[in-house]
C-alpha cells in the first residue's frame, strides 16, 4: 500500500512552479490578448495650417482638422466588414475651399481645397479567399504610385472610390487588380457643384505587376474611364501602359510609356506619357533624378498630383482636365536625415511644355518630416511655383501638420 504522505509530496512537487517552468501555463490575460476582438477601432486625426498665395488673389490662410473614425470587424470564413466616417471642420476660415457650393467659399481668396465637410468615407465588405480579396462598396484604391490612379491623400478629405475590386495573387509574384467604379467621391465634399462634384459613370481599371524575376518588377494597365457629363465634362479617356522597375549596380531605375486614346477636354485626342528616374542611396540619404512628360491633351483625372509635379499644386487643376499644351516636369530630389529623427527632403522642378524645351516655370519643394511614434508624426511642407506663362498661376504654400493614428 503506497505511502499517503509521500503521494501528496510527489503532486505537490510536479504543480510546482519550478517543476512547471518548461511549460509555464499563460495567464488568463496573455491568453485572452492573442484573440483580437471582432470589433477594432480606426482612428485617423490631422490638425493642420496651410498658408496659399496665389497669383492674382488673396492670400489664404486655413487651420483645420479632419477626423477619420470608423470600425472594422475580424474576418469571419473569409468575411469581414469595414465602415468610416471623415469629417473636416475649418478652425481659421479665411480661404476659398476650392470648389462652388462648398464652404468657406469667397472666390477672392486663394484656394485651398479642405472644405468643411461631413461624409461617408469608406464602407465596404471585404471576401478574402483562394488567393483573391474582393471589395464590395466605397474604399480607397490606389495603384502603382497613385500618379493615375490615387486616393489624393494629402487632402483632407480623400478620394475614394464606389463600387468593386479585385486582387488575386494565385501565380507566384503576379498580382492581377480590377475594378468596376460607379462613382468618383472627390476632394471637395458632398456639398460641391458643376464639374467638382462627386463624378458618376462607368469605370473599368486593370492593373498587374509581376516581381518573379529577381531585383525586377514589371506592370501594365488599362484603364477605361467614361463619366456623366454632369458630373464630369471631358474626363472621358482610355489609357493603356506599361512599366519596370529594377536595381543596376546599387542604382535602381523606374521607367513607365503609356498611350491615351480619347484624351483632352473635348476626347478627340491621344497622345503618349512617359516617366523616368533614377534613385540612388548614399548610406541613410537618397538622391532621385527624373523626368515626367504629358503630351498635350493628356489628362488623369484619378490622379494623386501633390505629389508629383510640386507641393504648390500650381499645375494640378489642367493636369487633371487635359487643358494644358503639354507638360513635362525635369525634377531632382535629395533627402539627408538632420537630427532627432528627422527627414529633410528638397525637389528642385523645371517645367516645359510639350516641346519640351520650353520654359513654363521653376518650381521647388521642402519638407521637414518626424516619426514620434507609431501613433504621432508631424511635418512642415514649402511649395512653390514661378511662372510667367497665361496658362499658370505663381503659387507659394506653406503648411504645417500634426498626425495621429491608431
Amino acid at each position: 500500500m503506497k505511502n499517503p504522505v509521500a503521494t501528496s509530496l510527489l503532486v505537490l512537487a510536479s504543480t510546482s512552479p519550478i517543476a512547471q517552468a518548461g511549460t509555464p501555463a499563460p495567464s488568463p490575460e496573455i491568453a485572452a490578448a492573442k484573440v483580437a476582438p471582432w470589433v477594432s477601432p480606426l482612428i485617423d486625426i490631422r490638425a493642420r495650417y496651410e498658408f496659399a498665395d496665389v497669383d492674382g488673389l488673396d492670400p489664404a490662410h486655413a487651420l483645420t482638422i479632419r477626423e477619420r473614425i470608423g470600425l472594422k470587424t475580424k474576418a469571419w470564413n473569409g468575411f469581414s466588414v469595414l465602415v468610416e466616417g471623415e469629417f473636416t471642420q475649418a478652425v481659421i476660415d479665411d480661404y476659398y475651399g476650392g470648389a462652388p457650393g462648398v464652404d468657406p467659399d469667397d472666390i477672392r481668396n486663394s484656394f485651398i481645397s479642405d472644405p468643411e465637410n461631413a461624409e461617408l468615407n469608406q464602407a465596404y465588405l471585404q471576401y478574402t479567399g483562394f488567393d483573391t480579396t474582393v471589395k464590395l462598396g466605397r474604399q480607397r484604391i490606389i495603384y502603382d504610385n497613385g500618379f493615375i490612379i490615387g486616393n489624393v491623400g494629402w487632402r483632407q478629405n480623400e478620394q475614394t472610390y464606389d463600387g468593386i475590386s479585385l486582387a488575386n495573387t494565385s501565380i507566384t509574384g503576379l498580382t492581377l487588380n480590377y475594378a468596376f467604379i460607379d462613382q468618383v467621391n472627390r476632394v471637395f465634399g458632398e456639398d460641391a457643384t458643376g464639374i467638382f462634384e462627386n463624378a458618376p459613370g462607368e469605370i473599368h481599371l486593370f492593373n498587374a505587376s509581376y516581381t518573379g524575376i529577381k531585383g525586377v518588377t514589371l506592370g501594365g494597365y488599362i484603364y477605361d474611364m467614361s463619366f456623366d457629363d454632369a458630373g464630369s465634362i471631358g474626363w472621358d479617356n482610355q489609357t493603356y501602359g506599361v512599366s519596370a522597375k529594377g536595381s543596376v549596380s546599387g542604382v535602381t531605375l523606374y521607367g513607365e510609356l503609356a498611350y491615351q486614346d480619347e484624351a483632352g477636354p473635348l476626347n478627340n485626342e491621344e497622345g503618349l506619357y512617359a516617366h523616368f528616374n533614377v534613385t540612388k542611396n548614399f548610406g541613410d540619404q537618397t538622391l532621385v533624378v527624373g523626368v515626367e512628360h504629358l503630351d498635350a491633351g493628356v489628362q488623369t483625372p484619378l490622379a494623386t498630383l501633390h505629389a508629383v509635379n510640386g507641393f504648390a499644386d500650381a499645375t494640378d487643376a489642367r493636369r487633371l482636365a487635359g487643358t494644358h499644351g503639354g507638360l513635362t516636369d525635369s525634377y531632382a530630389s535629395y533627402m539627408i536625415p538632420v537630427c532627432w529623427g528627422i527627414k529633410w527632403t528638397n525637389v528642385v522642378h523645371l517645367f516645359g511644355d510639350n516641346a519640351i524645351s520650353n520654359n513654363l516655370g521653376f518650381g521647388f519643394d521642402s519638407v521637414l518630416a518626424k516619426k514620434f511614434d507609431d501613433h504621432f508624426s508631424a511635418l512642415a511642407k514649402l511649395g512653390y511655383f514661378d511662372t510667367s506663362d497665361a496658362l499658370y498661376k505663381s503659387t507659394t504654400r506653406v503648411s504645417v501638420e500634426l498626425d495621429y493614428t491608431f
